[in-house]
């Protein structure tokens, strides 16, 4: 099995949490209202998928303290990093046709 997509991560494969980790992939690190409105879901939306990831290892959320609120940042791990960049090779591959195989040349009188 050496089609591409055997290679690509069932946890960011999901349209939302593939957004997330982009996002993230793009910074050190976001608070998890910006990644929500660079998203476009709501707080429980981004909250579920932002679990999900968590418990793969791929992000690592930190609650943090200003003046009397708590945030919450959110930043992509090495692992995390890691399975984005290779999930998205996947889909480079997918998409550039390269899994096919050349198609046999006809000879002269064919």
């Amino acid at each position: 099995m050496n089609h591409p997509r055997n290679r690509l991560d069932e946890v960011i494969h999901s349209p939302v949490r593939f957004s997330v980790v982009a996002a993230l992939a793009a910074v050190d690190r976001a608070e998890f209202r910006l990644v929500r409105d660079t998203v476009e879901v709501s707080d429980s939306v981004l909250s579920k998928q932002v679990t999900v990831l968590e418990n793969a290892g791929y992000v690592k959320v930190q609650k943090f303290t200003v003046g009397r609120r708590t945030r919450t940042s959110l930043t992509l791990t090495k692992e995390g990093r890691a399975a984005f960049e290779r999930h998205v090779a996947a889909l480079r591959e997918i998409a550039a046709g390269t899994a096919l195989e050349p198609a046999p040349t006809s000879g002269p009188g064919d």
